[in-house]
């Protein structure tokens, strides 16, 4: 693949440097699954205080666009669901009500109420799902794991809807050996290369991925260099939350709006030729 253009080759994890990390996950231990079970535990244990399922429905909510404020073609910054079309196809799971609502939380450490939970993995969905029928049986009866966008999410959180997102453990483990010296990780790990920037339909994507395996593979394909210990050296870690923060404030032009989200397990071009149809 070439290389990202000489003049904005400044990459957007390079500029968007994680805040100091909050203790939201240890490193984990050599067992894998012990880690994710404490990982989640954690996490549920310190947000699932109080249940609750208020409106809005889920199929309701994930189809309303808030309207763009007046005057937004003139803004320069990018618009919500500009923000919002750079996550398109990435999956993410929640719990909610027989009547498809949100089963929303209250999160003791901040004092947020009316907070939803997204998983990263559909397995620990299952176990919030659990812990809503141990919880709250009667709210659990006709509860049930649903997938939604990242896309759908945002444009949520645009209505003032807001989320709290539990990170594939894995791929927290994978971001502190990129971070060394780091022993948590605050946010969802994304991961970068610049070799990966490419031009294609007239357009400059720079891919963000949720999976460092993906990274890593598509790093293999585009350069011989990239392989074996110096593969690493190539990938660039940040958060999601920071990026999208970045997207937020930075204009158009600036490099921010060439980011699209790479769903796990798809490779750029796969992703690209879906989204483009």
């Amino acid at each position: 693949m070439p290389p990202p253009d000489s003049a904005r080759s400044s990459l957007p994890l390079a500029a968007a440097p994680m805040s100091d990390p909050t203790p939201t996950a240890a490193a984990p231990p050599p067992n894998p699954f012990a880690a994710a079970s404490s990982f989640l535990h954690h996490h549920l244990s310190r947000l699932a205080s109080h249940l609750t399922a208020p409106r809005p429905a889920l199929a309701a909510a994930a189809t309303t666009r808030a309207p763009g404020p007046q005057g937004a073609s003139l803004s320069l910054a990018l618009a919500p669901d500009e923000v919002a079309r750079t996550l398109t196809g990435t999956p993410v799971f929640t719990v909610c009500n027989s009547n498809n609502e949100f089963v929303l939380v209250s999160d003791p450490a901040t004092g947020l109420r009316s907070l939803g939970l997204l998983c990263f993995r559909s397995e620990d969905a299952d176990a919030l799902l659990s812990h809503v029928r141990t919880r709250q049986p009667v709210l659990g009866r006709g509860a049930k794991v649903v997938p939604i966008t990242l896309d759908q999410v945002y444009m949520l959180k645009a209505e003032g809807i807001a989320f709290r997102f539990l990170p594939d453990p894995l791929q927290i483990k994978n971001a502190l050996e990129l971070k060394s010296g780091l022993t948590a990780f605050d946010g969802v790990p994304v991961f970068q290369s610049d070799l990966l920037v490419v031009k294609k339909q007239k357009r400059r994507y720079c891919p963000i991925y949720f999976q460092k395996e993906d990274i890593e593979r598509e790093l293999t394909r585009a350069s011989k260099a990239s392989r074996g210990p110096a593969l690493s050296k190539q990938i660039m870690v940040g958060s999601l939350e920071d990026v999208l923060k970045k997207m937020e404030i930075n204009e158009r032009n600036s490099g921010w709006d060439d980011l699209i989200f790479i769903p796990p397990g798809k490779s750029l071009n796969q992703h690209i030729n879906e989204v483009s149809t």
